[in-house]
């Protein structure tokens, strides 16, 4: 493979492409698995539970889909995972009952956290660090592309046809993507895989050696993946609860995902530029004082332009999680250490939206909402106090003249846009944390 320096337009084919297209799939399934569950005789309750196993699923493949990534490759791995995909998506089509359509969306979780793990290691591995935000929020800004066109395909494909129709779509798309995968070579190879690598180390040891890490800025990452995950939840309950009807909440969530798709690239120039707490802080903040406003909505105007806010909350914290991975993971076991760091924020994802629910439950959506609107300022905060320790590019910009970007962190770079400097972040704080055996 050619080590020549790589560009954001040069992994459109070989990076983005594939991602969105799987995602696509994915997107289009969405608001169709809970229908799924409907005609096959689900409750309401029922169907819903369906719909979370998805998420269920990339919980269960996050720790696995890092050590495969790092067994058998970043590009066999998504091969893999698009293989799968396709038998779990016609498992989806052929279901008679729902345990069999249960297991078919957890499995189909569980793939699309190996495609996207693959993908974030081996972006992470080439991609010049002066780049690295904008590349990861790129790649962030894929999957919410995705999400959007997706239901808007699902709606034409099912539109006079039976609802299991749309996961022949997902199945198609997960073709696709996997050929791209196949047949478009990688612009670079990764520099591990170039270099000797080291005695393989489990994953149990990887969360041993860097528990500082997980149970710190880990936290913070929880608490971000459940504020953002909330939205999802609390803007259809809040919607239903002022007797919008449901066409008209559908415009709605059109438009905040219109707002939240706008804005993923400029986030990534700041964050290089700038910093990733520039993006960070005030992502988790507008996101936290959007939820905790909304329970003040009282119209359809008011809770558009809440509901606008939250979109841009989102939008501008596409790839920060992705971003602060990539600086904190060690370049020795970095897949296996992004599989831990992906389960942080999948969790909290799966976590956050349970608990609007059981306070809907229990009589008072609007204090649910509000406690999740709280949440995202203690993100804000945790992200202020962690990130610096960690991340040598918290408050410096990666391309800011004299920055510790600008220096080489390996020997034989050239500066930032170099591809000596791919791959690993300058420095960690934390010395305690690192294995010495995987020093460069």
């Amino acid at each position: 493979m050619s080590s020549r320096p790589v560009s954001l337009a040069g992994m459109v084919p070989s990076v983005f492409l594939p991602t969105l297209i799987f995602e696509i799939g994915m997107g289009a399934i969405m608001p169709m698995i809970a229908l799924s569950g409907l005609t096959l005789g689900a409750s309401i309750g029922t169907a819903g539970l369906l719909l979370a196993l998805l998420g269920v699923g990339q919980i269960l493949g996050d720790v696995p889909a890092g050590a495969l990534a790092a067994r058998v490759g970043d590009r066999r791995a998504m091969l893999i995972a698009a293989g799968i995909a396709v038998v779990t998506l016609l498992g989806c089509v052929m279901a008679t009952t729902l345990w069999q359509l249960a297991l078919a969306v957890t499995a189909t979780g569980s793939t699309n956290a190996v495609f996207n793990l693959a993908r974030q290691s081996y972006l992470t591995e080439v991609i010049p660090v002066g780049l690295r935000a904008r590349a990861l929020s790129t790649l962030g800004g894929m999957s919410r592309v995705g999400a959007f066109i997706g239901p808007f395909l699902g709606a034409v494909v099912v539109y006079d046809r039976p609802v299991h129709y749309v996961y022949w779509l997902a199945l198609v798309c997960a073709v696709i993507a996997g050929l791209i995968v196949l047949l478009v070579p990688d612009v670079s190879e990764p520099a591990v895989a170039r270099e000797h690598r080291p005695a393989p180390v489990s994953v149990r040891s990887v969360m041993v050696r860097h528990r500082r890490v997980f149970l710190t800025l880990g936290l913070a990452v929880f608490l971000v993946g459940s504020v953002r995950a909330t939205r999802q939840t609390v803007l259809p309950l809040w919607a239903e609860h002022l007797g919008l009807n449901p066409s008209t909440t559908s415009i709605v969530f059109g438009i905040v995902g219109l707002v939240d798709t706008l804005t993923f690239y400029p986030s990534g120039k700041i964050m290089d530029y700038a910093g990733r707490l520039w993006i960070a802080v005030p992502s988790m903040l507008v996101l936290g004082l959007t939820q905790a406003l909304l329970p003040l909505t009282h119209g359809l105007v008011s809770f558009t332009v809440v509901a606008m806010l939250m979109g841009f909350g989102n939008g501008i914290g596409s790839g920060i999680l992705m971003t602060l991975g990539a600086d904190v993971a060690p370049p020795a076991i970095r897949s296996k250490f992004l599989g831990v760091w992906r389960l942080c924020a999948d969790s909290g994802s799966a976590g956050g939206p349970l608990i609007v629910s059981a306070a809907a439950g229990l009589g008072s959506l609007a204090l649910g909402i509000s406690a999740m609107g709280v949440t995202g300022v203690v993100a804000a905060a945790a992200l202020l106090r962690w990130v610096p320790r960690y991340s040598p590019f918290a408050t410096t910009g990666t391309r800011s003249k004299g920055s510790a970007a600008a220096k080489d962190p390996e020997p034989g770079g050239s500066g930032p846009d170099q591809a000596g400097t791919r791959g690993s972040p300058v420095t960690i704080p934390e010395p305690a944390d690192r294995d010495p055996s995987q020093s460069r």
